[in-house]
């Protein structure tokens, strides 16, 4: 659930962590072609989004973050995300074209609720990001509207 602070508010907000444009605009699309009210903040790297994270007044209900980025990768930033007091629950699913299973368990180590692997079918990327904030437990039905 989004918050400021800590305070409920009405529309999901997600947060995409990656430095290709070209995933970030699917992520976008395949999220507003699922349901329209959900905000997306994009970040390059995982330096910029801790920037934009400790600066926005609503935290995102969900962080989808890619693992090889340059400046701070996507390890590194989820180190750092489960430190910060403020950041630590916020659910994180990272969202990769690594499908190497020593990935997978290490960044289940360091705190990740999900670990989602890049498509190559664009046409199912909806279904799959639902999908992946479902697995994680959100308490919300992700229904189509």
């Amino acid at each position: 659930m989004a918050h400021k602070k800590n305070e409920p508010s009405g529309n999901k907000i997600l947060m995409i962590v990656d430095d290709d444009i070209d995933d970030r605009f699917f992520f976008r699309n395949a999220i507003r072609k699922y349901n329209p009210s959900y905000k997306c903040v994009e970040a390059e790297n995982g330096d910029d989004a801790l920037k934009r994270l400790r600066k926005v007044e609503a935290l995102p209900d969900f962080i989808f973050l890619d693992l090889n980025m340059p400046k701070m990768d996507g390890r590194e930033c989820l180190i750092e995300l489960k430190k910060d007091e403020l950041l630590k629950n916020i659910p994180v699913i990272i969202y990769s074209s690594s499908e190497n299973i020593m990935d997978k368990e290490m960044t289940n180590a360091l705190g990740a609720d999900y670990f989602l692997t890049k498509l190559s079918h664009i046409y199912s990327l909806p279904e799959e990001l639902i999908n992946a904030m479902n697995q994680v437990g959100e308490k919300t039905k992700f229904a189509s509207p």
